[in-house]
């Protein structure tokens, strides 16, 4: 049983498991798009690398450990120690740090304190809804090499 991440019962997750989550997302396509999202929170390092393909086949994730920098009013906490670290959206609930109503744009949805100290550790990875141009990476052909890491 994960204390962040679990999909329940399930196997697999139909989009993300119970937050916080660190997710990989693809779009196996002509050139493939990838990206590490921290939008929905942070529970463990991930990096996805792409090797053999061809273009910008940059590697995308956060390979620094959040737990360890993570403000408190986002930490997740069990057992004493921090597990996860919530995204602002998640704990605050409006629409500045969940990008919607007057912030559904990439115009008006601009990173915010927390966004900026989770790009600090993870600066190739998505730290909010409009992150796209450090954060979407795109490669035509490659294979992946997807790793988890965690220092404790």
């Amino acid at each position: 049983m994960c204390q962040t991440g679990r999909c329940g019962k399930s196997l697999h997750c139909k989009a993300t498991g119970k937050t916080p989550a660190t997710f990989a997302e693809f779009t196996l396509s002509t050139p493939d798009f990838y990206d590490v999202s921290l939008v929905d929170g942070f529970n463990l390092p991930i990096s996805v690398k792409a090797i053999h393909g061809k273009g910008d086949c940059s590697s995308a994730g956060c390979i620094g450990d959040l737990r360890a920098s993570c403000p408190k009013e986002l930490a997740v906490r069990a057992n004493d120690q921090i597990v996860g670290c919530r995204s602002a959206c998640q704990v605050f609930k409006t629409d500045q740090y969940c990008c919607r109503g007057n912030y559904g744009n990439a115009a008006t949805c601009q990173p915010t304190f927390y966004s900026k100290k989770f790009k600090e550790v993870c600066p190739a990875a998505y730290t909010y809804a409009y992150d796209d141009p450090s954060s979407i990476f795109t490669c035509s052909g490659p294979d992946y090499i997807i790793t988890f890491c965690s220092s404790k």
